[in-house]
């Protein structure tokens, strides 16, 4: 019963803010599948199959990756290295997704919505179940570990076609473009963005993790979840009226009534003696062993009261015993006779 109050003590803090405008702000638009957005989406796609079917036939982007491999990039430039090193994190998933899942949670707390977080969840899902497929099912090796020149390494059982940096860039921080609250907030955020995940992309080249195509193969499916969110905002909805359904049921739960407690039963008033009808009757001796062997009693025939019900019978007259030689109150009593001595 404890660890429910506490739950629901809880979760009353995380939605209190929230209670006080349950509406989401007017101002925030949510965006649609319009007919641009799905030109952009099929172009994307078709780049994005483009780009699979060019290292699947080892046409000319495969020998433009073994180019860029041998030209070794981290021996070229070797003073930026120890910066790229650090920079190539904001395209791992881990960090990327604390940084901009507390920024979308300090605008889920100002907005009073939880939207900005579950468009972060959906799109982190959708690059998780996507991009993990296609590098498991093309299993590519990457440059490190290429083992035939001129070759595609496909089905080796590798796992790093597309780039999971590449695209997780692109995903996690355009998410902050397509959350924007003014067009002119998701023109400048959809320029960082591009901007960083290309930078990611390119670092990735340079360090030697990743095949040229590898790159852009990842900018294409994180482009892709960019374009397909809108599908997926009807579900979020849902999902964001669902979470404050439960809510509701467990603060009702935790705020039941007490049961009422006992009232005390007030104490029965005593009546005058005498009126034997009003009183309760007197709970009888449990009769003992020695009663019960002296054998049943008689009793005189007749109606037989209990001692509390027989009305008290005073004597008359005096309670001391007579004597001759006194004589009752009121009589003089007579002179005795003078004896001479």
């Amino acid at each position: 019963m404890r660890t429910e109050r506490n739950l629901t003590r809880s979760l009353d803090r995380v939605f209190a803010r929230l209670d006080r405008e349950p509406e989401r702000p007017a101002h925030i638009d949510v965006p649609r599948m319009s007919r641009h957005r799905v030109v952009l989406f099929s172009a994307t796609l078709a780049f994005y199959l483009a780009i699979v079917w060019a290292v699947v036939t080892a046409s000319w982007l495969v020998r433009l990756d073994w180019q860029v491999m041998f030209f070794r990039p981290y021996q070229q430039w070797p003073e930026i290295h120890a910066f790229l090193d650090y920079y190539v994190v904001l395209g791992q998933r881990g960090p990327t997704a604390v940084m901009v899942a507390a920024w979308l949670g300090w605008r889920s707390w100002r907005q009073h919505t939880l939207r900005p977080l579950l468009t972060l969840a959906t799109s982190l899902l959708l690059l998780n179940v996507t991009v993990g497929a296609a590098k498991l099912g093309m299993g590519r090796l990457g440059p490190h570990y290429a083992t035939v020149i001129g070759s595609n390494e496909m089905g080796l059982g590798g796992d790093i076609f597309p780039s999971g940096h590449t695209a997780n860039a692109v995903v996690t921080w355009g998410i902050l473009a397509y959350l924007a609250s003014t067009p002119r907030a998701r023109r400048w955020l959809s320029a960082l963005s591009a901007i960083t995940s290309l930078g990611v992309g390119l670092t990735t080249v340079y360090l030697g993790t990743h095949w040229l195509s590898d790159v852009l193969l990842g900018w294409a499916a994180g482009l892709l979840i960019l374009l397909a969110l809108p599908w997926f905002e009807p579900l979020i909805a849902r999902t964001e009226s669902a979470l404050f359904d439960l809510r509701d049921r467990w603060r009702a739960r935790g705020s039941r009534p007490a049961p009422e407690p006992a009232v005390p039963v007030a104490p029965v008033p005593l009546t005058p003696r005498g009126t034997a009808a009003e009183q309760p009757a007197p709970a009888r001796e449990p009769v003992t062993s020695t009663r019960a062997s002296r054998g049943p009693g008689h009793r005189a025939p007749g109606p037989h009261t209990a001692r509390s019900e027989r009305t008290p019978v005073t004597p008359a007259g005096s309670r001391r015993p007579p004597h001759a030689d006194r004589l009752p109150r009121g009589t003089s009593q007579p002179a005795r006779p003078l004896t001479g001595g």
